[in-house]
């Protein structure tokens, strides 16, 4: 019983951790896009922003997955 409550824990900090960046970076993805169609003489700006909050929400994936191991090591 213990063992499926953990593999659950685990399978939920990997979604709930993959789901809501992955939302974020269409998001932000979107938004980059119709800002540099809008000043495309800004497009490197905007670029590099977008790809530093695509690291910042990727991070936020990663450590998902680090604490489904860490819940998966508790086994």
């Amino acid at each position: 019983m213990v063992n499926g409550v953990i593999a659950c824990a685990a399978a939920f900090a990997i979604a709930a951790s993959t789901v809501f960046p992955a939302l974020s970076q269409g998001k932000v993805g979107a938004a980059a896009m119709e800002s540099i169609a809008r000043q495309p003489e800004a497009a490197g700006k905007i670029q590099t922003a977008m790809i530093l909050a695509m690291a910042l929400l990727e991070a936020l994936t990663i450590y998902g997955l680090l604490i489904a191991f860490m819940i998966i090591g508790k086994f």
